[in-house]
């Protein structure tokens, strides 16, 4: 067992540096860590960005993840294959992928494994969800790590930022809402991307974080903090609504934090309502990293 937290009020000093953690051919995807000075070992998080699946880059979260390494949190922030290119379940793999080799080096960055939670934002909180809920799916580790075989993919919590919990919904929010998606590119272009990710409506449903929930396919239930603003156009805000109780029927903790006039990807920007929502995210990770861990 370990026991290892984080202090919201600290205030460490955060070294940046990117390294590659994966290849596909002769792309490489890289992690942009973000490293609190000091001997450690300091709780590690993984940081999964959005783009509807199709686009977005690591260092889109860089507010929330330099505010989040100042506490105390060792972070990396990780790109990975993208839509049309990469279609379902490819991101998940990479993502999975990047929880094991994080965990099998982390003591050259003074982490400690034994803690490692997942942030994900938008459609990287639909990611990052599949790999909580399913971390040892034999198709989401389809991604050998050469050393270390046998590492566990497992998080200890996730913390879901406006988080597609559910894409079916998504889509047919897309399809009869004409403001859906607005400052995103629209609907129709929720549509596509969507699709080309998914490529069929039977994905759409398998991938599913809601309705994993409800057909009981859910090997793990770390706790799970969702931040979401109320003037979220992105998505419906019924998603959280469905999820946490259902998350919360089948034994695990959903935690739900709304922002009043918040709109989608609210805290990446350095405000009032963003410094809130980290601090928010700070003290559910030290809620939960408080509590003694599984080695």
């Amino acid at each position: 067992m370990a026991s290892r937290t984080i202090d919201p009020n600290a205030n460490y000093p955060v070294k940046e540096f990117d390294l590659e953690y994966l290849r596909h051919g002769d792309t490489p995807y890289l992690a942009t860590f973000y490293q609190p000075e000091g001997e450690g070992p300091f709780p590690m998080l993984l940081a999964v960005h959005g783009g509807a699946w199709n686009v977005g880059q690591r260092k889109e979260n860089e507010v929330i993840c330099r505010a989040l390494a100042a506490s105390g949190l060792l972070i990396a922030s990780v790109d990975f294959r993208v839509a049309p290119a990469g279609p379902y379940p490819a991101q998940v793999q990479d993502v999975n992928y990047a929880v094991r080799w994080l965990k099998s080096r982390a003591s050259e960055w003074h982490g400690d494994p034994e803690t490692l939670g997942i942030l994900g934002a938008s459609s990287g909180g639909h990611t990052s969800l599949l790999n909580a809920l399913k971390p040892n799916d034999p198709r989401y580790r389809a991604l050998p790590l050469k050393v270390a075989s046998d590492l566990d993919a497992s998080v200890q919590y996730v913390i879901g930022c406006w988080p597609v919990i559910d894409p079916w919904s998504r889509l047919v929010f897309a399809r009869t809402t004409p403001a859906a998606g607005e400052g995103f590119g629209g609907a129709e272009a929720k549509l596509q991307q969507t699709m080309n990710y998914f490529q069929n409506e039977a994905a759409i449903h398998e991938g599913n974080p809601q309705e994993i929930m409800e057909r009981g396919e859910a090997e793990q239930l770390p706790p799970v903090l969702i931040v979401i603003g109320t003037e979220d156009m992105n998505l419906p805000l019924t998603l959280p609504q469905r999820f946490a109780p259902a998350y919360r029927s089948a034994g695990g903790t959903c935690r739900v934090e709304w922002f009043p006039g918040q709109p989608h990807g609210f805290a990446r920007r350095d405000t009032p309502d963003a410094r809130r929502a980290i601090a928010v995210m700070q003290e559910f990770a030290a809620t939960c990293l408080a509590e003694p861990v599984l080695a």
